[in-house]
């Protein structure tokens, strides 16, 4: 369990703006109720973006993501167990491949594809077990494009919803890719290659997308 409560070079729950940011928004007497706290400050207070360059390795970045105040899903599941971490909660990244039934033009003309291979989501050790929680869709996105925001009470997984609030096909799950303790950042750069080879090569240019557009 040392692992889950250490510092590593992408869940860098030592970095001070991370420290801070756990301290402020840790609120509860027990694990669950600071965890679930958590949770929605990262879900909320940092904005979803997947026009990043995936190409750097602060994409992948717990501070760098709060920094920015903004990230795709494995940056804000970073964040989310580094914060962890600091307030004394174990934590890990998991990933999952998921087909998108309502990806946006924009980002499937980029990728080439509705498949999001290693989508990334937190794991906290809560009362005795693993709960997932994914902190990746801000609010004002889900209601801009009418997805049903992903709540979390620390008991129960949290995982994107099959179908959106007019009950049309939204996230389907088709491949688990483990959990670690450190985002496998390599890895995951390898497959982003080869999977979205034109949006890989954008690199900074990702980032000149409309911020309507910004949604997965």
């Amino acid at each position: 369990m040392k692992e889950f409560l250490a510092a590593a070079a992408y869940v860098d729950s030592d970095h001070p703006a991370v420290v801070e940011f756990s301290k402020k928004h840790a609120k509860g007497d027990t694990a669950l109720t600071r965890a679930v706290s958590l949770y929605y400050a990262v879900r909320d207070g940092v904005r979803y973006n997947p026009f990043l360059d995936f190409s750097r390795d602060e994409a992948y970045r717990a501070s760098q993501c709060l920094a920015t105040g903004e990230g795709f899903c494995i940056g804000k599941a970073a964040l989310l167990a580094a914060c962890a971490r600091a307030g004394g909660i174990p934590a890990r990244v998991g990933f999952a491949d998921v087909k998108n039934h309502l990806t946006t033009p924009a980002l499937r003309e980029r990728m080439g594809s509705d498949l999001f291979v290693y989508h990334g989501f937190t794991e906290l050790y809560l009362e005795g077990k693993w709960v997932k929680a994914t902190p990746a869709f801000n609010i004002e996105l889900c209601r801009r494009f009418k997805v049903k925001p992903l709540e979390f009470d620390g008991r129960e997984d949290s995982i994107f919803h099959a179908y959106d609030e007019n009950d049309r096909r939204h996230m389907e799950y088709l491949r688990d890719r483990g959990s670690h303790a450190d985002v496998p950042v390599r890895e995951i750069m390898q497959a982003f290659r080869e999977a979205y080879p034109v949006l890989y090569a954008l690199g900074s240019a990702a980032r000149a997308a409309h911020p309507e557009e910004r949604f997965g």
